[in-house]
């Protein structure tokens, strides 16, 4: 039994009995399980707060603006410091609290934050600060993410203005950390693959600009609100012009040249974490922080590969169906090459997903009781940043609804876009998936915020999958390519579960990936290449979304036949959402509460 399952088992034991107490119940037990009640929700709220003033930026996120004039260094030794002694801290207090006089979702809510406090301090032995960014995850491209005027920091006010010029600051001391990070790294043998710091440099110097005009931090000034006045529009434009020339070109041009010319020449040609000092240790600890399970890379190597072959078998299905004479190789080469696959532009991608979502809001409450309040929109990925970009992203709306959510749609190289590949990514991405998800959970003002606005990859990621699969019952997937799209995006996350520990447990090369990405999916040289090199960028993250879909998909079959004709899709669906995002074991144990007095009153 693994550790989690022990810890799942308890808060099952915990919610279907009443658990033996040493001696005889007193009239002050009431009492003391409020205290103990007040006492656990008081160490929450303490705890996110301080994390909310460690980490400004998620605190903008969410749309708490205290923050918004800082930018914290992360990846710097004081912060650091900072981080694991609010992480033990917290631990210690919680493992103060007296865990028998705990019921319901307060049980529920210590044993999540409890051991969320293990696995961070738990991580804190391996040292991703000295490895401070790559193509894909890059505080250098999200900042620009941030302060173009579109993203998460809002520029409605002459305030909102004001505090980002601070943040700038903060960016300009982050680079240097990085900078010094890196020479650390350099020092002790822990540099990243020299493939992805080459994707780095056009990233870097895009911001390298002659005028503040061409800037994409200049987009602010070219949308002043119209209640600006003279004075402050004046003032604010040549401060941002002060900002840019003076400290931002400089910074994203003292990393290009750090990184072209000092820090590429000592990067690695392995790609592996595993060919890192500890790096075995560090990829099984990103599977069990990820999975939210024990499962060994070897475990998800097999059901990787267990996985693709059943989905191939799908596949074939639908060649019949369309009649299509030739082998599956034979049938990729068709979807990737035939014109009526693909958009002519950017606009009409954007457009078709525009009219995907849509049809897709239009019959949610087939499947869902509850809708979140908050809406998303469509947008391109940006230029500088869309060669490296996975094909879809979602950003979240922030808690009261002001900033929708976004699902960034990739439109680089059209020919990799196809049309058969958007409705499944759009019911990831958007409803009924992230967006779907993660706004359910923020608007449930009834949990702690540490579980509002927290997450497990393996649950959303898990989620957003298992959401593609909903497709038919949403009325979509009428066009069998469409479903052969659906299948090739699970076929690709079934791949993921295979090279993702190829690359970091077996000494897989990249070019093995793409060559068993060629051999065995559809996808385009791009999108190959992209998908290729982020697995090697953020080692483990991939194969959260088929452990998390798998064991969705297993709770709603093993629910339908307990519950038989009892079974309610649309109960099931707020049972997994319900209570926000939760290790795959407690979900688990959850849904097995659930089931238990349904299936005792219907006879199953």
């Amino acid at each position: 039994m693994t550790r989690l399952t022990v810890l799942a088992a308890a808060v099952l034991v915990t919610a279907c009995a009443t658990v033996p107490q040493a001696t005889a119940p007193t009239a002050d037990l009431p009492d003391r399980k409020a205290a103990e009640s007040r006492k656990l929700h008081a160490l929450f709220e303490d705890y996110f707060e301080a994390r909310l003033e460690l980490n400004p930026v998620e605190a903008t996120s969410i749309g708490d603006d205290r923050y918004n004039d800082r930018f914290s260094v992360t990846i710097a030794p004081d912060h650091r410091a900072k981080v694991e002694r609010l992480e033990r801290g917290a631990l210690a207090k919680v493992s103060d609290i007296d865990v028998s006089l705990l019921e319901g979702q307060d049980r529920l809510s210590y044993d999540i934050f409890k051991l969320g406090r293990e696995r961070a301090i738990e991580g804190m032995r391996f040292p991703g600060w000295l490895l401070p960014f790559n193509q894909f995850y890059s505080t250098p491209n999200s900042f620009v993410q941030m302060g173009s005027g579109n993203g998460l920091h809002p520029f409605k006010k002459v305030k909102d203005y004001d505090d980002w010029l601070k943040r700038v600051d903060g960016l300009v001391a982050w680079t240097e950390q990085a900078i010094t990070n890196m020479r650390e790294g350099m020092a002790k043998g822990y540099v990243q693959p020299k493939v992805l710091m080459e994707k780095t440099l056009p990233q870097l110097s895009t911001h390298v600009v002659q005028k503040p005009e061409d800037s994409l931090f200049w987009g602010p000034v070219k949308a002043f609100p119209a209640d600006f006045s003279d004075a402050d529009k004046a003032r604010l434009t040549a401060a941002f012009r002060t900002a840019i020339e003076q400290k931002l070109v400089p910074s994203y041009k003292r990393l290009h040249a750090f990184v072209r010319d000092e820090y590429l020449p000592k990067c690695r040609d392995t790609v592996g974490l595993d060919a890192l000092p500890d790096g075995a240790a560090w990829y099984a600890h990103n599977l069990r922080q990820i999975t939210t399970t024990d499962l060994t890379p070897a475990q998800i190597h097999q059901i990787g590969l267990d996985e693709v072959q059943r989905i191939h078998a799908e596949m074939a299905k639908v060649m019949r169906e369309v009649g299509f004479k030739g082998d599956l190789q034979a049938f990729f080469k068709h979807v990737k090459a035939d014109p009526k696959f693909f958009w002519a532009s950017r606009e009409e991608l954007v457009q078709g997903y525009g009219t995907i979502k849509r049809r897709v809001d239009a019959n949610l409450t087939r499947l869902f009781e509850g809708l979140p309040k908050a809406d998303y929109e469509v947008r391109a990925v940006e230029p500088f940043r869309e060669k490296s970009a996975a094909g879809g992203q979602y950003q979240a709306a922030n808690e009261d609804g002001s900033r929708p959510g976004i699902f960034y749609a990739n439109a680089y190289e059209l020919k990799s876009r196809p049309k058969w590949a958007m409705e499944s990514l759009s019911l990831h991405e958007g409803n009924p998936g992230h967006h779907f998800q993660i706004t359910l959970a923020r608007e449930n003002k009834d949990l702690p915020r540490f579980r509002r606005f927290g997450g497990y990859t393996a649950y959303s990621e898990g989620w957003g999958l298992y959401a593609e699969s909903l497709g038919k019952e949403l009325g979509m997937y009428e066009d069998p390519y469409q479903y052969f799209g659906m299948l090739e995006a699970e076929l690709w996350r079934a791949v993921r579960l295979v090279v993702d520990t190829g690359l970091h447990s077996k000494g897989w090369s990249r070019e093995q990936v793409l060559a068993y990405m060629s051999a065995n999916t559809a996808a385009g040289e791009a999108q190959k290449v992209s998908e290729a090199e982020r697995y090697i960028a953020i080692p483990g993250q991939a194969t959260a979304y088929k452990v998390g879909q798998l064991k969705i998909r297993e709770l709603r079959t093993r629910a339908e036949r307990a519950l038989g004709a009892g079974f309610d899709v649309r109960a099931f669906h707020s049972q997994v959402l319900g209570d926000g995002p939760l290790p795959l074991d407690v979900l688990e144990a959850k849904l097995e509460r659930w089931m238990a007095p349904r299936q005792a009153e219907t006879g199953t």
